[in-house]
């Protein structure tokens, strides 16, 4: 059995919202690779950055990356290089975004950007763990041991909901000031021009897309 009509249309609505939610946020860059936008005879949006036909048109052109050396992620995080499970700490990430009424597609997208999945990254400016917290912002949010991962996710996940609260539920700039603080998006008025930050939410974004698209898919999957 596959969705209904109006269940595919909520399902795709959700990562229709997001992006026009951005392109509203963002200026236009360079383009490296865009997103195309497609919307189908049920009025479906379809979102991808490998267009297969000549219905999919230019919606947003991704910003060029900012260079890092490797092994450092978004908040200049070092890892080891060991492979780990993107999927190891799904059940603590669905746990933690359930009791925060957050979008564990978001959280998981965060953590992506922030550690590459690795507890014990640390970046230059000391940020730790899968979520990247400072010491200060893990001790206002009551963590103790700041890379236990159930721990260092429950301080993300709460910071990151101050930060959509804060912002009216705007994703993008709650986004913007997780990397680069409220004080900057304050005084800019929105995401700062700052380089790192603007690929930073627009990779955290990118991410959760996928992951949201694979949510889709799995509920597809358990309904046939």
């Amino acid at each position: 059995m596959t969705l209904t009509r109006v269940g595919r249309r909520a399902a795709v609505g959700i990562v229709s919202a997001l992006l026009l939610q951005v392109l509203c946020v963002l200026t236009a860059a360079p383009a490296a690779a865009d997103i195309f936008l497609k919307r189908d005879r049920f009025g479906v949006l379809h979102f991808t950055n490998v267009p297969t036909d000549k219905g999919y048109q230019v919606m947003m052109r991704e910003p060029v990356a900012v260079p890092r050396p490797g092994g450092i992620g978004a908040s200049g995080a070092t890892s080891s290089s060991l492979m780990v499970d993107s999927q190891a700490f799904d059940p603590i990430i669905a746990e933690v975004a359930g009791r925060y009424q957050m979008d564990r597609a978001l959280v998981k997208a965060v953590i992506r950007a922030e550690s590459g999945f690795q507890p014990r990254a640390v970046s230059r400016k000391g940020a730790r763990g899968l979520m990247q917290l400072m010491p200060e912002t893990a001790l206002l949010h009551g963590v103790r041991n700041i890379h236990e991962p159930s721990q260092n996710i429950e301080g993300g996940v709460q910071h990151l909901r101050m930060l959509l609260d804060r912002y009216g539920g705007n994703v993008p700039l709650a986004l913007a000031a997780y990397n680069a603080g409220e004080q900057a998006v304050d005084q800019h008025g929105g995401i700062p021009p700052f380089p790192e930050t603007r690929d930073y939410v627009w990779r955290v974004l990118q991410f959760r897309q996928q992951y949201l698209q694979q949510y889709i898919q799995q509920a597809i999957a358990r309904r046939q």
